[in-house]
């Protein structure tokens, strides 16, 4: 399965869920967010929201500010 993480083309050889992906990848950083096809995917959902072939994903720091 081939997917694309912040730009970068990555190749997986089992399915897996986002949290599967981010210690895949060792990312383990508090305060990453995570959207997947522009689509925010929250914390609650990362055990159970499956990652797919041709997934755009894009990690990045939450920042709060107003």
């Amino acid at each position: 399965m081939n997917i694309i993480v912040n730009d970068r083309m990555m190749t997986l050889s089992a399915p897996m869920t986002v949290q599967q992906l981010l210690e895949h990848i060792q990312c383990t950083q508090s305060g990453t967010a995570l959207a997947i096809n522009q689509t925010i995917i929250p914390r609650s959902d990362w055990y159970t929201h499956q990652v797919n072939d041709g997934d755009n994903i894009l990690l990045f720091q939450a920042i709060a500010g107003g």
